[in-house]
C-alpha cells in the first residue's frame, strides 16, 4: 500500500513580526556573552515571577483565605441545619389552641402590657379599641400577644404621635383571622 504525501502550506509571518525578530536578533548578536547571560537570568527572573503572581499567588492567598473562614462557614451550616431541623418540627406540631376573644380576656392582656383603653368595644369577630396617651412600645406588644394567641389581626389604624416620648394616641380595629399563622 502506497501512502499519499502531502505537502503543507508554508505560513507567512506578517512582516511586523518579521521585522520585530530581525531587531531583537540583531539586538542580541551586538551583546557580549557577558551581558546575554546578564539579560537571560533577568529574563528567566521576570518570567518566574509573572509565573508567581499569576499562577501560584493567587491559588496560594485563596487556600490562606479558605482556612481562615471554613471553620466558621462550617460553624454557620452546622446552625442552620440545627435551626432548620427545629423548624421542621415545629412545623408538624399542631397550632396553638386559639383562645376565645372575651371582654374579659382583652382587660387582662391590656392589664398585662400595663395599658388601660379608652373604651373597648367586641362585636363577633370584630374589636375596636380606643388609647388615650398609651406607650407606643407596651401597644405594639399587645398587638402581637393578640395576633399569636387569638389571630387578631389589625384592619384599621389611626394612630396621633403625642409630645411625651413614646406615647401615642390610637384607635385600632382587630379582625379575628381564620388562617393559621
Amino acid at each position: 500500500m502506497k501512502l499519499a504525501t502531502m505537502k503543507l502550506p508554508t505560513i507567512q509571518q506578517p512582516k511586523a513580526w518579521q521585522d520585530l525578530a530581525e531587531r531583537l536578533s540583531a539586538f542580541w548578536q551586538e551583546r557580549d556573552a557577558r551581558e546575554r547571560k546578564i539579560l537571560s537570568i533577568a529574563g528567566a527572573l521576570v518570567a518566574l515571577t509573572l509565573v508567581y503572581l499569576v499562577l501560584l499567588n493567587p491559588p496560594l492567598v485563596g487556600r490562606a483565605q479558605l482556612d481562615k473562614t471554613l471553620p466558621q462557614l462550617r460553624l454557620q451550616a452546622a446552625e442552620l441545619q440545627s435551626l432548620a431541623a427545629t423548624a421542621a418540627q415545629l412545623a408538624q406540631q399542631p397550632p396553638a389552641p386559639l383562645v376565645p376573644v372575651t371582654r374579659e380576656g382583652i382587660d387582662a392582656a391590656l392589664a398585662r402590657n400595663n395599658l388601660k383603653a379608652q373604651s373597648v368595644l367586641l362585636t363577633g369577630d370584630m374589636l375596636k379599641v380606643q388609647f388615650t396617651n398609651a406607650s407606643f412600645a407596651a401597644l405594639v406588644n399587645w398587638l402581637d400577644e393578640q395576633q399569636r394567641s387569638s389571630r387578631l389581626l389589625v384592619t384599621d389604624a389611626a394612630i396621633d404621635v403625642q409630645p411625651a416620648q413614646d406615647m401615642v394616641n390610637a384607635t385600632l380595629t382587630l379582625r379575628r383571622s381564620d388562617k393559621p399563622e
